[in-house]
């Protein structure tokens, strides 16, 4: 179980980079931002990271929605926090487990 919950912060790492990326590109000229959906993996309980570029709209500013931006970093925020209590339950557990068997 503790593997899916990894597999789902280091998914959602890659989105937060691929949006800081974005971020930090918003005053650069015809930037095209990356869009990054999280997705189940083949395996059971583990997820993946698909980047893509945007469509392009032919724009001579970035195309970076800053909108869009902060509310998917605010998310993957609470997405990474929420796998990070699980992981610390699941750790005390064990941990509780093992004490009990000793």
């Amino acid at each position: 179980m503790i593997s899916s919950n990894v597999s789902s912060i280091l998914s959602h790492q890659t989105y937060m980079n691929n949006d800081a990326a974005n971020v930090a590109n918003v005053n650069t000229d015809r930037y095209v931002p990356k869009n990054t959906v999280i997705e189940e993996a083949d395996n059971k309980g583990s997820t993946n990271a698909v980047t893509t570029k945007a469509t392009d709209n032919g724009s001579e500013k970035s195309q970076t929605n800053l909108t869009k931006e902060i509310t998917d970093q605010m998310t993957i925020e609470n997405v990474t926090a929420a796998n990070v209590v699980a992981i610390r339950t699941q750790d005390q557990m064990l941990g509780s487990l093992l004490d009990f068997k000793a």
